[in-house]
């Protein structure tokens, strides 16, 4: 069982789009000269498609963006979308530098990482991933930048016209059955009963009967932290504070059966038998589960409302031409 900083682990590719968050006036088109990029092992010549502020958008990228986007959302952008997708983010990134936010190759090659090991791959794999399915890496950090900057520029300028108050909260979870009108703060510690991996069902059952029975015996965190430091191939976490709505509700209705100073049932986990002590449980303030999931509901229609008006705006007031087909 784990407490902590929750992962967004899994397989696939799909994940990739959970992970997107939603220039100098230039000479005219007709200055404008084919460009040619290496990809693969051939040189392809790629016509401009537009011109955003200067920078130009090629039919090449609009191909890119249309497989890394039927790969993320499993639908098929049509050509008109891809290409207003890609003067979008050239438009978001223009702005971000404007209000000094310029993410440097560093940083997205970071970012990038991040994405790859919270997919269980490391920047090789996701490359060599993206490259079957013939889409360079430079596609999908373009567009991490131009949704990491324009999620910051956002949040870092019209931060307070995002905030939730009490009154547009009042009620919530204060109907049905099971009224949720109480918030509790947890004050806990992982512990964990090592076994080694591949180990035979015997080896983990007999750590879990062994668990069941230190469970029995542990009547406080003082003794659980004594009992289990000493304890070989076992371990004791940090103590951890917790709100109810940090919780999912199935952890959240066990640590609320859980006797203060004991120890959750035993789960088995990749890691080996994990418990879980409850050193205090006491009523607060903070917000209930329904109210912290109607706050973030809120909170996100407000970003999406401002974020989708700012970039109206933006693009009013940018150097667009398109090429005729």
């Amino acid at each position: 069982m784990r407490i902590g900083t929750s992962t967004l682990a899994t397989t696939g590719l799909t994940m990739i789009a959970t992970f997107f968050l939603r220039y100098a006036r230039t000479a005219s088109l007709a200055a404008a000269v084919l460009i040619v990029s290496a990809y693969g092992s051939g040189v392809m010549a790629q016509s401009v498609a537009a011109m955003v502020n200067g920078e130009a958008i090629t039919n090449f990228d609009i191909d890119q963006r249309i497989k890394l986007t039927t790969l993320t959302t499993r639908k098929t952008p049509s050509r008109q979308e891809a290409l207003d997708d890609l003067i979008n983010d050239k438009i978001k990134i223009k702005e971000g530098k404007k209000y000094g936010l310029d993410l440097s190759p560093t940083d997205v090659d970071g970012a990038f990482g991040n994405m790859a090991s919270r997919m269980r791959m490391n920047s090789d794999q996701l490359v060599k991933t993206l490259a079957g399915h013939g889409i360079r890496p430079e596609t999908l950090k373009l567009r991490i930048k131009a949704d990491m900057t324009w999620g910051n520029l956002v949040r870092g300028r019209f931060q307070s016209s995002f905030l939730v108050p009490e009154k547009d909260l009042a009620g919530i979870g204060e109907s049905g059955d099971k009224p949720e009108t109480e918030s509790f703060e947890y004050l806990v510690r992982p512990i964990v009963l090592i076994v080694p991996r591949g180990s035979p069902p015997a080896t983990i059952e007999a750590r879990r009967k062994e668990a069941e029975l230190l469970r029995s015996r542990i009547q406080s965190c003082e003794e659980a932290q004594e009992l289990f430091r000493a304890m070989r191939d076992a371990a004791i976490r940090d103590q951890l504070t917790k709100t109810s709505a940090d919780l999912p509700p199935n952890l959240r209705e066990l640590l609320d059966k859980t006797p203060v100073g004991k120890l959750t049932p035993p789960e088995v986990t990749k890691q080996g038998v994990e418990m879980v002590a409850l050193c205090s449980r006491k009523p607060t303030k903070a917000d209930t589960p329904a109210k912290r999931e109607a706050r973030e509901k809120i909170y996100n229609q407000k970003y999406e409302a401002k974020s989708k008006s700012y970039l109206q705006e933006v693009r009013k007031g940018s150097m667009i031409e398109i090429r005729n087909k």
